[in-house]
């Protein structure tokens, strides 16, 4: 199962680099390097892209496959939040120690 996911920034900010650092960190640890796709986009560069999105804020981070989508907005540093929205919460509740 390959995920693809959308990153849209606005520009090169603290909080933009942030928000990629932390999803490279999140998808290096839970998946394999074929099991996952990353597009950043720009919303300064493309803001079609974002509108077509319906992208209200940003970072915002799309999961498109596999269904159902998903979006998370901020700069993901919830590690939690994010594998939630992911639907990988098996995933941490092993990383605690297989408690439910």
């Amino acid at each position: 199962m390959t995920y693809r996911l959308k990153l849209y920034i606005t520009g090169r900010t603290p909080h933009s680099i942030r928000a990629i650092e932390n999803l490279r960190a999140i998808c290096t640890s839970q998946f394999h390097e074929e099991d996952y796709d990353i597009e950043v986009i720009d919303i300064l560069e493309n803001p079609q892209l974002a509108e077509d999105e319906k992208i209200l804020a940003t970072p915002t981070l799309v999961k498109r496959l596999p269904t159902p989508i998903r979006k998370i907005i901020g700069d993901l540093s919830d590690r939690e939040k994010v594998l939630l929205g992911l639907d990988l919460v098996e995933t941490a509740r092993t990383e605690k120690g297989g408690q439910e």
